[in-house]
């Protein structure tokens, strides 16, 4: 019987917490906090599905804006309208970004990642 391992922690920097918030706040403002749409249902999908990264931190492709650049060391994970943009490191999973994937993210990425958010 394989044992089994504990998932990585997982971190967001502080830009990533900045967008979560954000997303909260533009949804509660759009649709309240209540309901299968409202802000603390996506709230909770969102980190739920990023918790996931823990156990399972290679499942994301890498970004095509970042490999066509020749950059593999981040990936996402697709949560419509959104992308989560992390890393997976040895010890770790870190959390970059969480935008709207409607974004341009070619530009997004470019000052996130490479100019160092």
């Amino acid at each position: 019987m394989a044992a089994e391992t504990e998932p990585l922690p997982v971190l967001f920097t502080h830009g990533a917490e900045r967008d979560l918030r954000a997303i909260y706040r533009r949804r509660l403002s759009q649709r309240g906090a209540s309901g299968p749409d409202g802000a603390d249902a996506v709230l909770d999908r969102l980190v739920d599905a990023i918790e996931t990264l823990g156990t399972f931190p290679q499942r994301g492709p890498v970004p095509s804006e970042l490999d066509a650049l020749g950059i593999r060391e981040y990936r996402q994970l697709s949560l419509p309208p959104w992308r989560v943009i992390y890393r997976a490191g040895a010890r770790d999973v870190t959390v970059m970004i969480i935008a709207d994937a409607r974004r341009d993210f070619r530009t997004l990425l470019e000052e996130c990642l490479i100019g160092g958010r």
